[in-house]
């Protein structure tokens, strides 16, 4: 009767060489998981600018006049009448990157302009570091 010799466990070449797989795999994936996440922080700033714009317009209709800051949607201002806010939650203020809204009334492009500047919080930029504002 003879023993059969049974392998215990991985060589270290074997490890080495699943861990290289691994490695590539990882490197073709990871790119694109986080460019799709990006590009959804862009869509729900869009989102997000385009909500806020409703709520200044709602706001306008209740007390006659434009916020003068966007802050006015979540907390009344003493000398709004009519006032039926909260319009909007006070996280609602600050876009996907963490960088609060930017809000000029009266607006250089609409009668009062609401936008982002990006991933990098900076004015210009391009792709997910460009500007995002209701007049687009």
């Amino acid at each position: 009767m003879t023993k059969l010799k049974l392998n215990q466990g991985f060589s270290l070449i074997e490890l080495l060489v699943v861990l290289v797989i691994l490695g590539l795999i990882a490197g073709l994936v990871v790119p694109n998981i986080m460019q799709r996440r990006e590009d959804a922080k862009v869509r729900a700033a869009k989102a997000e600018i385009q909500r806020l714009s409703m709520a200044v317009d709602e706001f306008y209709l209740d007390s006659g006049r434009a916020p003068r800051e966007l802050r006015e949607l979540v907390e009344r201002p003493g000398n709004a009448r009519n006032w039926n806010g909260p319009y909007v939650n006070a996280s609602n203020l600050v876009d996907p990157w963490d960088n609060p809204y930017n809000y000029r009334y009266p607006g250089q492009h609409r009668s009062f302009d609401i936008f982002s500047h990006g991933a990098d919080g900076s004015p210009g930029g391009e792709g997910i570091n460009a500007q995002i504002a209701n007049w687009d």
